[in-house]
């Protein structure tokens, strides 16, 4: 592995670290340094990574406006993946944004979203 896969893999896997330690702005920094600064031939789904981490850290600052919309932006980007693409459970990242997306709009403030519904990666 060359230097410039290695340090794509590294912000990729210190992302998914960020995410699953419910640290979604961090996830998001690492995640876009990737998008940003390397070709990616999988751009797009590093991008709904990045959209689906927004999401949430929405819910934190209290943005439910900001979390549904990125919510619908990072759905349609994941989909176009397959279920098991960079050993991610994508099937199960669709499922959980989409409920969370939905409990979104079942309430009317962030502080009651069901954290539960959060995937980890």
């Amino acid at each position: 592995m060359n230097i410039e896969e290695k340090n794509k893999r590294e912000l990729f896997l210190n992302g998914v670290k960020a995410f699953n330690k419910k640290k979604y702005y961090d996830a998001h920094e690492y995640w876009e340094e990737l998008w940003i600064d390397y070709q990616l031939d999988d751009a797009r789904f590093v991008q709904g990574l990045i959209q689906m981490s927004v999401g949430y850290f929405h819910i934190t600052n209290l943005n439910i406006i900001g979390a549904k919309r990125l919510f619908e932006k990072c759905l349609p980007k994941l989909k176009s993946y397959d279920k098991g693409f960079k050993n991610v459970n994508v099937k199960y990242l669709i499922e959980s944004v989409s409920k969370s997306l939905n409990n979104l709009n079942s309430i009317q403030d962030t502080k009651d979203f069901d954290w539960r519904l959060a995937p980890k990666i």
